[in-house]
C-alpha cells in the first residue's frame, strides 16, 4: 500500500507539472477582395460660396431672413441700406474752413500779382537783350522767375479749390435744411440658393465692403481632407473615396478631384509638426441619399488606394517581425509551426500574403512571446 500511494503521488505530481498546450486564437488564410485604404478625417464645404457685402456705407436695416432661408438670384432683396448723410460742420469748423478759404484766396491774388510783375520784367529784359544792353544770363534769370511765379499761381489756385470743397457739403445742407439722406440701397441675392450664415443680424451702421451674409447651395457639396504629404503624393484624381461617420446610414461615394500642389505645416495634438496637404473630393452620391448633410460637417474619408480580387490574405494580427523579415505561426496538428512570409499590400485588418502560406491553413493571432516553434497549442473559441 505505501508503494502504491507513492506511485499515485508521483503520477499526480507529474501530471500537474506536465506542460499543457497553450490556448491560442486562430484564423484561416483566405482568398478574396483586399483593399489598401487610407483613412483621415475631413469636412464638407459648399463648392460655390457667395459672400454678400455692403456696396455703400450707411445704416443697415434689420435683415428679414435667417440662416436656411431660400433666396432667388437677382430677385430676393436680402438687405436694405440707408446711406448716411455727410456730417455737417460745426460753427468752429466752419469758421476755420472759411479762414482757410480766405487765406487761399489772398495767396492766389498775391501769386497773380507776382506773375504779372514777372511778365512785365520778362518783356523789358527781352527788349534790352535785343538792344544788346543785358547779357543772356540775366535774361535767363528773369525767365526762371517768370516760370516760378506761374507755378506759384497754379498751386494757389489748387489750394483755393481745396478750401472751397471743404465748405461745399456744409453750404449744401445749409441751403437745403430739409435734405436728410439719399434713397435706400437694396442689395439683392447674386444667385439662387439658401442663406448659410447671417453676419449682421441687427440694424447698425456698416462700412462699404463689410460682409453681411453668405449664400450657397447646400446640395452642391465637396469634401476637403487634410492628409500627410507622403500620402497625398500617392493619391491621384479619380481615386475612389468612401465617406462614413457622417450621421446617416451607409457610406457615401466620392472621388478625388484635386490634390493641392502646396502643403502646409500643422502641429498635431502630440505637439509634432507635420506636413499636410488638402485633398478635395467630389460627392458622387445624389442629394437624396445624404439628407441633412450640410456645410462644414465632419466626415471620415477612406481613400481606396489599391483594390484587387482573388488575393491570398491573412489577418494582420498574425504577422510579426523575425529579424528583417515577416513571419507567422501556422496551426499544424496541435503544434505551432513557424513560417517565413512574404507580404504585399496591407489593408485595414488584413494583409496580402505572396509567399509562405496556402489557402485553408490556419494561422495564430497575436502569438507574442508565449508561443515558440513546434510548441503544443490548442484552439479556443472567441
Amino acid at each position: 500500500m505505501p508503494y502504491a500511494g507513492g506511485l499515485l503521488l508521483l503520477a499526480a505530481l507529474g501530471g500537474g507539472l506536465w506542460p499543457r498546450p497553450t490556448p491560442v486564437e486562430t484564423a484561416p488564410v483566405t482568398v478574396g477582395t483586399l483593399r489598401s485604404v487610407l483613412t483621415e478625417e475631413g469636412r464638407t464645404r459648399i463648392r460655390h460660396r457667395y459672400r454678400v457685402s455692403a456696396p455703400v456705407s450707411g445704416q443697415l436695416r434689420r435683415p428679414p431672413f435667417q440662416a436656411g432661408a431660400e433666396v432667388r438670384g437677382g430677385e430676393t432683396i436680402v438687405a436694405v441700406i440707408d446711406p448716411l448723410s455727410p456730417i455737417p460742420l460745426d460753427a468752429r469748423s466752419r469758421a476755420l474752413a472759411e479762414a482757410r478759404r480766405d487765406a487761399a484766396a489772398a495767396q492766389l491774388e498775391k501769386a497773380r500779382a507776382t506773375l504779372g510783375f514777372a511778365l512785365s520784367e520778362l518783356r523789358r529784359y527781352e527788349q534790352l537783350h535785343r538792344d544788346g544792353t543785358v547779357s543772356i544770363q540775366e535774361l535767363e534769370r528773369i525767365q526762371w522767375q517768370e516760370a516760378a511765379a506761374r507755378r506759384d499761381q497754379t498751386a494757389a489756385e489748387s489750394a483755393l479749390r481745396q478750401a472751397e470743397a471743404e465748405l461745399f457739403e456744409f453750404l449744401e445742407h445749409a441751403e437745403t435744411p430739409g435734405l436728410e439722406s439719399q434713397a435706400p440701397v437694396e442689395v439683392r441675392a447674386p444667385v439662387s440658393g439658401r442663406i448659410l450664415r447671417v453676419h449682421e443680424e441687427n440694424a447698425r451702421v456698416v462700412a462699404a465692403g463689410q460682409v453681411l451674409l453668405e449664400i450657397g447651395d447646400p446640395t452642391d457639396l465637396e469634401v476637403v481632407v487634410e492628409v500627410l504629404s507622403r500620402d497625398g503624393a500617392v493619391l491621384t484624381p479619380g481615386t475612389p473615396v468612401e465617406l462614413t461617420q457622417w450621421g446617416g446610414a451607409g457610406p457615401l461615394e466620392a472621388r478625388v478631384r484635386l490634390v493641392e500642389p502646396a502643403a502646409f505645416t500643422k502641429v498635431s495634438a502630440l505637439g509634432v509638426e507635420e506636413q499636410r496637404v488638402n485633398v478635395v473630393a467630389d460627392l458622387v452620391a445624389p442629394p437624396d441619399r445624404r439628407p441633412g448633410l450640410g456645410d462644414q460637417f465632419r466626415v471620415e474619408a477612406h481613400f481606396i488606394v489599391w483594390e484587387a480580387a482573388h488575393v491570398l490574405k491573412i489577418p494582420s494580427g498574425a504577422l510579426f517581425r523575425q529579424g528583417t523579415n515577416w513571419a507567422a505561426f501556422v496551426f499544424d496538428k496541435g503544434r505551432a509551426a513557424l513560417r517565413p512570409v512574404t507580404i504585399g499590400r496591407a489593408g485595414h485588418a488584413e494583409t496580402q500574403a505572396l509567399e509562405g502560406l496556402r489557402e485553408g491553413e490556419e494561422v495564430l493571432l497575436y502569438p507574442g512571446d508565449r508561443v515558440r516553434d513546434r510548441q503544443r497549442v490548442r484552439k479556443i473559441q472567441i
